[in-house]
């Protein structure tokens, strides 16, 4: 299932995503795996010219009354520019320390009579002394491709001299007129929403199906699993939400401000490191993501109910800034049910590292997601195209069409550090 540069029509995966989000459809699971760029190490081939030309444009075309902004705009943007759509990144393996040769020691020496600048073997051909300084070693890149595009279309007729019998003035009628702008562009405001809650929650789905298979274990925490450990209780999740609700919501907090604090160590804890072996000896990427590196997403129902104790606790100069790196989620994947505002049922994708190919998770199912924290490169909307066209008139029926192309993709690093927060019995 690999991600090719090939366009992908995504105008279904659109709808069905906004429906679920605007609770016109029941929730079920949405399939984003082949509409996201988990990355491959196997290169796909192919090729397509597209750029970044639209924000100006709606800007000024749809700033009218009362338009709908899309949310979950917090997440990096990037533009690959106007000739590519294929991101290549490159990471560098952690390497080791070597035995010093500077100096006579336990293991080495380096200093003797009739010594060389080699590696001086006794009789039995075993090696007295470092060896020399031309030993290479060389830096370990691995390089990663995120690739592949997405696109859709809009479109809204304007009729001329059709409409104006029903008005009883200009005014009257551009009022109408400018209300057919104003939801055309509440329409592409939640498309915009929805492509960035996909990516959302194909970072979040990878990450729980990745934890589930032992890489990075540690990026997924069940806080309610947790908070019994810690306080060697049994306590249900809807306990935890209700009748012990504030002793939850302090372990939260608490929780959260760990994680922050350790995701500044360069380490393999929350993230793939992808883990190799050289001569016998493993070698793996390590991340660390500052403070100001770092993104917060909450979700809100219960956010609200923690206000008055995280507000004052996490949200601290020497933490996180809650006007830039915060977002409140008032629902995860669907909006049709009080139940299913916490919950997923989200097909994402990952890279396999056995292979380097990008493969399907299948449907990751989880009722209660609490939130998480990612380093602001773990996932991202890559910007290929969006641009308006409008057709001449039609000159037999008096009409023309404002066509608005969308192009882009939806970006998912699972090398960079993101842990997850659950509540599961």
């Amino acid at each position: 299932m690999a991600r090719t540069l090939t366009t992908k029509d995504g105008y279904q995966l659109m709808n069905l995503l906004v429906r679920q989000a605007t609770g016109q459809a029941a929730q079920s699971v949405v399939d984003a795996s082949t509409f996201v760029s988990a990355g491959e190490t196997v290169l796909a081939t192919g090729k397509e010219n597209t750029m970044n030309a639209l924000s100006l444009v709606l800007g000024r075309t749809f700033a009218a009354v009362r338009p709908y902004n899309a949310k979950l705009a917090l997440m990096n943007a990037i533009n690959t520019g106007v000739y590519s759509h294929r991101l290549r990144k490159i990471s560098y393996y952690a390497q080791d320390a070597l035995p010093s040769g500077y100096f006579n020691t336990d293991l080495y020496t380096n200093f003797a009579e009739g010594f060389t600048a080699g590696e001086n073997p006794d009789a039995q051909g075993t090696a007295q002394s470092t060896k020399s300084q031309y030993e290479q070693h060389p830096a370990m890149p691995l390089e990663v491709n995120f690739a592949g595009s997405t696109t859709w279309q809009d479109c809204i007729t304007i009729y001329e001299d059709k409409l104006e019998q029903a008005f009883n003035s200009v005014e009257s009628f551009n009022t109408f007129i400018e209300g057919i702008l104003v939801e055309h562009g509440n329409d592409i405001e939640s498309q915009k929403e929805a492509w960035n809650r996909m990516t959302l929650l194909s970072a979040i789905a990878s990450r729980i199906y990745l934890a589930g298979q032992g890489v990075a274990a540690s990026s997924v925490i069940n806080l309610t699993s947790a908070f019994n450990t810690y306080f060697g209780t049994t306590y249900t999740s809807a306990q935890l939400r209700s009748t012990y609700l504030k002793e939850f919501l302090e372990f939260m907090v608490a929780t959260i401000k760990e994680t922050s604090d350790r995701m500044t160590e360069r380490s393999t804890a929350y993230h793939d490191p992808m883990t190799k072996t050289v001569g016998g000896v493993n070698y793996s990427i390590l991340r660390h993501t500052p403070k100001d590196r770092q993104r917060l997403y909450l979700y809100n129902p219960l956010f609200r109910k923690a206000e008055s104790i995280v507000m004052p606790e996490i949200f601290r100069p020497e933490y996180l800034d809650m006007e830039k790196q915060f977002e409140r989620v008032e629902y995860w994947q669907s909006n049709d049910s009080e139940a299913n505002r916490s919950a997923i049922n989200f097909n994402s994708a990952y890279l396999d590292t056995a292979d380097g190919t990008q493969k399907a998770t299948g449907p990751i199912v989880e009722s209660f997601i609490v939130g998480c924290i990612a380093d602001e490169d773990s996932f991202m909307t890559d910007f290929h195209l969006e641009r308006a066209l409008t057709s001449p008139l039609e000159s037999r029926k008096g009409y023309r069409n404002n066509w608005l192309t969308f192009s882009k993709n939806s970006i998912v690093d699972q090398s960079e550090n993101l842990v997850v927060f659950i509540m599961k019995d």
